[in-house]
């Protein structure tokens, strides 16, 4: 996969991101109730499923995420409007907000663990809102065929176009970060897996952070609408 110029590290940062994806839904769906924070399309599946009393779902578990989710991306959609073209410094404060929110569910996880309720809950909530902020930053910042969270159509572009490196990268890396966040789930603990989506994230504000900091700025950090 050839870099672009117009593009920079963001092609490697959401691909890293990608693989965030998979970590926190494989903790999600093992450990939270089979409930999905990230892939809303399977949420809504799920919840038309536990409606209909299909066993081992929650529809308020469902619920609970999407509406985490659908904050997340509002946040996100105001955090585009008060840094407007700035993707650099966006995807920074983004990421930043990630790990934060990742860094409480590793404390929680480790502290209170993960079966109760009155734990269970603020996880599915914590982890919903940041991936719903991911994923409205990354619609942002224009990068074409990653999204960090749907495969769906990259998958179907992939093999009507029969093209698309970026396609094959995102569900590979995909795949990753699922397997990778269920070996952990399984035989490590929860909060292993979301002790490396942390670092993942921390890595990715770190960089870009520099970046954005960096005089002159690299032309990637420029407005979206210039780069695209």
């Amino acid at each position: 996969m050839r870099t672009d110029p117009r593009h920079g590290p963001l092609v490697l940062l959401l691909l890293v991101l990608t693989v965030v994806t998979g970590l926190v839904d494989a903790v999600s769906y093992l450990a939270l109730g089979h409930v999905f924070v990230a892939n809303m399309t399977g949420n809504v599946v799920f919840l038309g499923f536990a409606l209909a009393g299909a066993p081992g779902l929650s529809a308020r578990a469902s619920l609970t995420a999407l509406a985490a989710f659908l904050l997340g991306a509002l946040a996100g959609g105001r955090l585009r409007e008060l840094l407007p073209g700035l993707r650099g410094r966006l995807l920074f404060v983004s990421a930043a907000g990630e790990a934060v929110l990742l860094a409480g569910c590793t404390l929680l996880a480790a502290l209170a663990g993960h079966t109760a309720d009155a734990v269970r809950y603020p996880l599915i909530v914590m982890l919903g809102f940041s991936t719903g902020l991911q994923n409205a930053v990354v619609r942002h910042l224009k990068v074409p065929d990653l999204t960090t969270t749907v495969l769906t159509m990259t998958i179907t572009a992939l093999a009507a176009d029969r093209a698309g490196a970026r396609r094959l990268a995102a569900a590979v890396w995909m795949l990753g970060g699922a397997l990778l966040g269920a070996v952990l789930v399984l035989h490590v603990g929860v909060p292993a897996a979301l002790a490396l989506a942390l670092f993942l994230l921390s890595g990715v504000a770190a960089v870009t952070r520099r970046a954005s900091a960096a005089d002159p700025a690299p032309p990637w950090t420029a407005p979206a609408d210039a780069s695209s």
